[in-house]
C-alpha cells in the first residue's frame, strides 16, 4: 500500500525500511530550532519528526519502539496514534527509562510507524450481569489480571 508523506521542512527524511519485510517503517528527529535534545532520566520529550502522512479510512499508523533504542539506550515510546483524520506532523513521545542523560541528535532514528487496519465499533449497554453470558472465547481465563497465567 502506499502512503502519501509530506515534508513539513526540507530537512525532514522519509520514513524508511532497513528491510524489505520489516514491519514498521523508522521516522527520525527533525527539529526546526536546535539540533540536538537531551533527556534526562525519567523525563520524556514530545519531538518532530517533519512529517505528515495521510493515513486512509479503516486504519491508524502506530508510532512504535524500535527495539535497539529501547533495549541498548533505555529510550521507549509512549502511547502514539496517528488517526485517519489527523492532518498535523507526527510526533514522537520519548521516554527516557534508564539511569543516565540520552542525547538525540537531528536525524537519529527515534521510532517506527507501523500501518494498523481499525475495525470500527460502537458500544451497547447492558448490565454488568449481561456480560459474558454468551461465550465469546474458549478461554476459562474469567478476570485473572497480571500474570494470572503463570510463567
Amino acid at each position: 500500500m502506499l502512503l502519501k508523506v509530506a515534508r513539513t521542512h526540507n530537512l525532514a527524511k522519509l520514513p524508511s525500511r532497513a528491510n524489505p519485510s520489516d514491519a514498521g517503517a523508522d521516522v527520525f528527529y527533525c527539529p526546526t530550532k536546535k539540533v540536538f535534545t537531551e533527556l534526562q532520566p525519567g523525563e520524556s520529550a514530545v519531538l518532530p519528526t517533519g512529517l505528515k502522512v495521510e493515513v486512509p479510512h479503516g486504519y491508524m499508523l502506530e508510532v512504535k519502539n524500535r527495539s535497539g533504542m529501547a533495549a541498548k539506550n533505555s529510550l521507549v515510546v509512549g502511547a502514539c496514534v496517528v488517526d485517519s483524520g489527523y492532518s498535523g506532523e507526527i510526533f514522537v513521545n520519548l521516554h527516557n527509562i534508564g539511569n543516565t542523560p540520552k542525547t538525540i541528535d537531528m536525524g537519529d532514528k527515534i521510532a517506527q510507524l507501523v500501518l494498523i487496519p481499525v475495525v470500527q465499533w460502537r458500544s451497547f449497554p447492558v448490565e454488568e450481569e449481561m456480560l459474558y453470558v454468551d461465550p465469546l472465547t474458549i478461554s476459562d481465563r474469567g478476570d485473572g489480571a497480571l500474570g494470572s497465567t503463570g510463567k
